[in-house]
């Protein structure tokens, strides 16, 4: 395989790819030349192991610092997919099972009506525990005890498994606690990934960032009301998400999601995601930082076999969830062992596998063709997922070139 190396001074567009892939270096590019790209951000594909196009470009932050091969970025919900592997990987080794129900590890849990509860009402949205019973503060998020018993006084928002409803930050407080009281040592999440998967395998994904790599990280910077308008206009749903979003009456329990934790906010005046002292919380539902070559890497391992067996990647192939109406979303969306789903552009019927991030961040899987898609961004976009052009089309231009 011989690697073509890409440069364009004007943007610090800067990688390399297979020629087979060069359709999506060219993507890439596009996305800065027509501004759809308003800050940095950088693509990685992997296919049947190999990595086949890793490019980056823009900046870092908003004083125009250019992004470089060693740039991080915050991924958000695209963290959602570390916590789902690690609980993969303890189903897989034979210390749990999806349809355990909680409290045969953590007794305590099953308080206030949450006795029925199971693993798999978690990694599915379906546990009714999208928000707490009480505000969680920025202390008690540095604290898993408190959190712990946050989560044990909480009474459901819904009947456990009668619907679905993404737990879009408590799915990081709920999957920690889940491998803490399972892992025989006790381990929380960051631990148990960094030990069990991230340092064997040499990727640089955290939850939690060391203070010494902090200087790595990309500032996030919110979409300006002009680029809002012209995503919009290139695709009208954008404003209906937006409009479900923001327009939910304060008794919704989308409304009471947002409410439920104080210290997070993402506007034009404020993004408290760039905090260092947040960056440095262990939570697997929206603060994974990494790169996308080491997420694309990850997840290429994934796919071979390296992490959990190939019988528990075939399960993983297609949703539990499909179409279903999301009750915090009110939009449907396709979910299943703590990943979500999107239809296959191209051939129907089948799906690919990942998580989609706020602002754009996306990792996606095409197991068939053992393809893996990961894009990182810190120019956030309105939409998310398939809403995301600059992913949208990256994926789209990789998945036609290994169809050709």
């Amino acid at each position: 395989m011989v690697l073509k190396r890409t440069l364009e001074p004007k943007f610090n567009i800067v990688g390399c790819y297979d020629e087979k892939f060069e359709k999506v270096a060219e993507v890439f590019k596009k996305n800065f030349y027509h501004g759809w790209e308003p800050l940095g951000a950088s693509v990685a594909i992997f296919h049947q192991g190999e990595c086949v196009a890793d490019l980056y470009g823009g900046y870092s932050d908003t004083k125009h610092n250019l992004w470089t091969v060693e740039t991080q970025t915050v991924v958000f919900s695209v963290s959602k997919s570390i916590g789902a592997l690690c609980v993969a990987l303890l189903v897989d080794n034979g210390s749990c099972s999806y349809d355990d129900k909680i409290t045969k590890y953590w007794p305590e849990f099953g308080a206030n009506g949450k006795e029925n509860i199971t693993i798999r009402h978690i990694m599915t949205h379906r546990a009714g525990l999208a928000y707490f019973d009480q505000t969680l503060t920025f202390d008690d998020a540095k604290d898993h005890n408190a959190v712990r018993k946050i989560i044990e006084k909480t009474k459901p928002n819904w009947s456990p498994g009668t619907k679905s409803g993404y737990h879009a930050i408590t799915y990081g407080w709920l999957v920690d606690q889940i491998i803490r009281h399972i892992d025989s040592k006790k381990r929380g999440v960051s631990q148990f990934f960094a030990e069990e998967i991230a340092k064997p395998h040499g990727i640089d994904f955290y939850l939690g960032i060391p203070k010494e790599l902090q200087s790595f990280v990309s500032e996030l910077s919110v979409p300006t009301t002009s680029y809002r308008l012209k995503e919009i206009m290139h695709d009208p749903r954008i404003l209906i998400v937006l409009a479900i979003l923001n327009l939910q009456t304060h008794s919704s329990i989308g409304e009471k999601v947002k409410n439920n934790f104080d210290w997070i906010k993402i506007d034009k005046n404020e993004i408290t995601f760039n905090y260092p002292e947040v960056q440095r919380l262990e939570q697997t539902a929206a603060l994974g930082i990494t790169t996308a070559k080491d997420l694309g890497f990850l997840f290429s391992k994934v796919l071979n076999g390296e992490i959990i067996s190939k019988s528990l990647i075939k399960k993983l192939e297609k949703p539990e969830i499909s179409n279903e109406i999301d009750i915090v979303f009110k939009a449907p969306i396709s979910k299943g062992h703590g990943f979500m789903y999107e239809k296959h552009p191209y051939k129907k019927g089948q799906w690919l596998v990942g998580h989609p991030g706020y602002g754009g961040s996306t990792l996606m899987m095409d197991p068939k063709e053992e393809l893996v898609v990961a894009y990182v961004t810190n120019g956030l976009k309105s939409g998310m997922g398939e809403l995301t052009r600059t992913y949208r089309l990256l994926r789209n231009a990789a998945l036609k070139c290994v169809l050709k």
